[in-house]
């Protein structure tokens, strides 16, 4: 049975790590340092070392990937593969370490969405179809030869959170059958034609104000991308507002301005409009559109401000 390491920090990798344990074996987890939160910084592990924790399975969780020390534990382990999915970027002295090969999980159809939030990417740009990829791992990221690939649809009502979901199997299943494939060393894989690549750039909070003065169609993307996190946001009566889900609506409002009623909350985009379906206001807990109207006591038609 082949030595096989596992790197990577989010839930998103947990499915992974279970399914290459329970076919293989995984002889050691690699993860992020546990992290300071809230008011006393009380130190928290990732989801990836929780897991392996219940998996008694061996925990390096390295400062620095470049630190010397690292290379050198993870040579001490003799690996044939390392399985990378949602880490940190692996420098040459530790992915060649790895006899058969190092590879990542990947959330996109390479070579489109290279970068750090290809998943939020998909559902920005309206694509109907994504998926997962597996490749080798070389130094620069995200550019290395494919070994396999996945395809998922994408539903008009995805949001981010949604197909993130729903892509955490497909990840699992694609690790395994790559792990199978560099096994049985049948391994044809397929260079990246870079003139396909698109950039897929991490996104933060600051970047997430609603364009309202574009399409509906493209705010609802928009809105839909960055849901939950960082979560798209507007100004409503002097405070922010942030926006989880809506759909798009043929009612025709002044771009920016709103409508209030007994069981609707839309605002005017370019074309049409977008009905508001989840929200959050400034100071309170995520809520359902009717809980927000329930409790609203301000003007029903207004701009937003």
């Amino acid at each position: 049975m082949a030595n096989i390491i596992f790197m990577g920090t989010p839930d998103f990798a947990v499915p992974s790590l279970v399914a290459l344990h329970q076919k293989f074996g995984i002889n050691a987890v690699v993860t992020n340092p546990d992290k300071p939160q809230g008011r006393g910084l009380k130190l928290y592990p990732s989801p990836v070392k929780i897991a392996a924790e219940k998996l008694s399975i061996p925990i390096l969780q390295p400062e620095s990937l470049k630190d010397p020390y690292f290379a050198e534990q993870i040579k001490e382990l003799e690996p044939d593969i390392i399985c990378v999915i949602a880490f940190k970027i692996l420098p040459k002295s530790v992915y060649s370490l790895a006899k058969l090969g190092t590879f990542n999980v990947h959330g996109s159809l390479l070579p489109k969405y290279r970068g750090a939030a290809p998943i939020q990417w998909s559902i920005i740009n309206g694509d109907k179809e994504t998926g997962v990829t597996t490749f080798l791992l070389n130094d620069t990221v995200d550019t290395g030869n494919i070994l396999l690939q996945k395809k998922c649809l994408v539903s008009d009502t995805m949001t981010f959170g949604d197909l993130y979901s729903e892509m955490m199997p497909l990840a699992a299943d694609i690790a395994v059958e790559t792990c199978e494939l560099l096994i049985s060393g049948d391994v044809h894989s397929i260079s990246q034609d870079s003139s396909l690549a698109t950039p897929a750039p991490k996104l933060f909070r600051e970047q997430c104000l609603i364009n309202w003065n574009d399409s509906s169609c493209r705010v609802k993307n928009f809105i839909h991308g960055v849901s939950p996190i960082p979560a798209a946001w507007t100004y409503f009566n002097k405070s922010k507002l942030k926006i989880y889900r809506c759909k798009t609506s043929e009612l025709q409002l002044p771009v920016g301005t709103y409508q209030i009623s007994n069981n609707s909350f839309v605002i005017g985009c370019l074309d049409g409009s977008c009905e508001i379906h989840e929200l959050q206001p400034e100071g309170k807990p995520k809520m359902s559109v009717r809980d927000f109207i329930n409790g609203y006591r301000g003007e029903t038609v207004g701009s937003l401000s």
